[in-house]
């Protein structure tokens, strides 16, 4: 139990990080701070799990950069792939789109992401897991376990209260959907920001568009 809990908050802290590192992408693109990601809370756990991942299967690569640097890439590009795909058919909405980016595949993952991901998985695998896994184990046992089980409960109710939210967005928007005409983009954003005040968040997460099967619609 000791050792799951301390992988979860290796998660959760490096889930963080990721959440950190697009607040600060999307910040250099918008000059605004948004709240970027699927879950209500402040992390995003593509990162988190990608590091996990990592952590249990490139553990040997880890003194030969290079290796380290193509197993991450590959990992990275394979979980993003699988979560971008997964969450459409799920929820019959893509949350980020990169075919406007140079050598990308069906929009899900692209080559310069693929090459940062990777550059930064070596620099967490090097340097920064050891760290906080050190830190991890040192830290003291009974506030640990209580810090832990706080954080696991808020994170599972966060999970299961996005889940619902993102449920009763894809319906709305289903809903929606069955009206072709011109109005669609306005009916959406009346319906998101005016009724359904949860869904706010989605929509200053992903402003730009929600793309539905293989149909694409704006939100202006």
């Amino acid at each position: 139990m000791y050792q799951i809990l301390i992988f979860f908050c290796l998660f959760i802290i490096v889930s963080f990080i990721g959440w950190i590192v697009e607040i600060i992408s999307i910040f250099l693109e918008t000059k605004k701070i948004i709240n970027r990601g699927f879950l209500i809370g402040p992390y995003c756990p593509i990162y988190g799990l990608s590091t996990i991942l990592m952590v249990f299967l490139l553990d040997y690569y880890k003194n030969n950069l290079f290796v380290l640097l193509i197993m991450s890439i590959i990992i990275c590009t394979i979980s993003e792939y699988l979560v971008s795909y997964f969450m459409e058919k799920a929820f019959k909405a893509r949350w980020w789109d990169y075919s406007h980016m140079p050598f990308n595949i069906n929009g899900r993952i692209c080559l310069s992401n693929c090459i940062l991901f990777g550059l930064g998985a070596v620099l967490l695998l090097k340097w920064i897991v050891p760290f906080l896994m050190f830190q991890l184990y040192n830290f003291p046992i009974i506030p640990f376990y209580y810090l832990t089980f706080i954080l696991l409960i808020l994170f599972i109710t966060d999970t299961i209260l996005s889940f619902h939210i993102i449920y009763k967005f894809k319906n709305t928007v289903e809903c929606v959907k069955k009206d072709y005409t011109g109005e669609f983009n306005d009916k959406v954003q009346k319906i998101v920001l005016d009724k359904m005040i949860p869904f706010q968040r989605l929509i200053k997460a992903f402003p730009h568009r929600i793309i539905l099967g293989i149909k694409t619609f704006r939100i202006k």
